[in-house]
């Protein structure tokens, strides 16, 4: 085995993978980190130095964010994508992103093989490879920890056998931080009625009373909130992440179906994915059509449904994100949203294009845009069919 191009954390996982596969493979072990928004210059410094130390041949560091945003997370913001109507799919976007670029770097370094520190028991495995078996299918898949059913303490006696030292104990939470929202794991979501604790939230509630917030919008896409404008929708996500976790908004556990069949709960904070997805939705339905808000609920759930399951390099994908982009030239506009701690209300809506509009009409006070004989003929004929149905075939059916 040659050159070897491994998806490193810095974690025990991936440092037991760069040791194993350099000491009992003889490979030279090229580490690549993709930051999807989740790590501050510092981490990203110190995973730098862990790849060094554990011998790796070179470390690669990706600026994942910009094609995190531009190539998924505009478009769950387009379908109000939130699965099982909770979750806004932090984690599948990351990966999905997190392949991509992997297997690029591989192929540039001309690499033979690319390697995860996935477990047996989880998403992430199928994702990376299912990705990576469409993007570089002729590089092989490597997976230590998974094919050696390594536990938590074999690894960390590997490596102390080599002379690493890491931490003993397990932390209490496990994290993983992005972009678009923090996933939390510990012994509560292993369970089907545990709750997770306040603290084991990364961002402490620390708002009282209640706010407002204006978000505004553009074609679809949050340029910013309060009268700020940001350079690019990613700085106006992570702005509002900032002023909004401190409400504790955007909290919650998911129970979700794995890829695999099994139950699973996770908890997330993701204060500005649910308040941006949650305005952007309340926009929509002011200013679309109602079969363009139809169409774009039922591909929602596929488009979300195909994110989760590790397939989004399915072509019909592409198809969706054209349509869910086509529909968002008119829905530009501010949406005012009142935030309490743990909590948030959308209080209305100002567009141009708001369809709302009193020259047609007042719902259910006054008609101006067609006469009472007008309503008696819509009505008689929307039920045409169904009365057929019912004179020739009475109550017998």
């Amino acid at each position: 085995m040659s050159d070897v191009v491994l998806a490193f954390s810095g974690g025990l996982d991936t440092s037991y993978c760069l040791l194993y596969l350099r000491a009992e493979c003889g490979a030279q072990v090229h580490t690549v980190t993709v930051d999807t928004g989740g790590f501050t210059p510092e981490e990203k410094t110190a995973i730098e130095r862990r790849a060094r130390e554990l011998g790796a041949a070179s470390h690669t560091t990706l600026d994942g964010t910009t094609p995190l945003y531009e190539h998924c997370l505009r478009y769950l913001v387009f379908g109000n994508v939130l699965r099982y109507g909770t979750y806004p799919l932090s984690v599948s976007a990351e990966r999905a992103i997190q392949a991509r670029l992997i297997a690029q770097h591989a192929r540039q370094l001309g690499a033979r093989a690319l390697a995860h520190g996935s477990t047996g028991a989880g998403n992430d495995q199928i994702r990376f490879d299912a990705a990576w078996s469409i993007l570089a299918p002729e590089l092989e898949i490597l997976t230590p920890i998974r094919d050696g059913n390594v536990t938590r303490e074999q690894a960390l006696a590997y490596l102390h056998a080599h002379g690493v030292a890491l931490e003993h104990e397990r932390p209490p939470y496990s994290i993983n931080r992005g972009i678009w929202g923090t996933t939390v794991g510990g012994r509560q979501t292993l369970t089907s009625h545990e709750p997770l604790p306040d603290d084991a939230f990364p961002t402490p509630i620390t708002a009282h009373g209640t706010t407002r917030l204006t978000l505004h919008f553009i074609r679809g896409e949050l340029v910013g909130f309060d009268g700020t404008l940001y350079e690019h929708p990613l700085h106006a996500i992570a702005a509002l992440e900032e002023t909004a976790a401190p409400w504790g908004v955007g909290r919650g556990i998911h129970v979700g179906d794995t890829i695999l069949g099994t139950k699973g709960r996770v908890g997330f904070q993701a204060a500005a994915a649910h308040l941006t997805i949650a305005a952007h939705h309340a926009l929509e339905k002011h200013t679309l059509t109602k079969w363009q808000l139809l169409l774009k609920e039922h591909l929602a759930l596929w488009y979300g449904q195909l994110l989760h399951e590790g397939m989004f390099e399915e072509p019909a994908l592409r198809g969706v994100e054209a349509f869910f982009e086509r529909t968002q030239r008119t829905v530009t506009g501010d949406v005012i949203v009142q935030l309490s701690p743990k909590r948030f209300e959308i209080e209305g809506v100002i567009s141009p294009h708001d369809l709302m509009h009193a020259r047609f009409g007042r719902y259910g006070e006054q008609a101006t845009d067609w006469s009472a004989a007008d309503v008696r003929g819509f009505a008689r004929i929307a039920a045409e069919q169904l009365r057929i149905f019912h004179t020739i075939n009475g109550e017998t059916v």
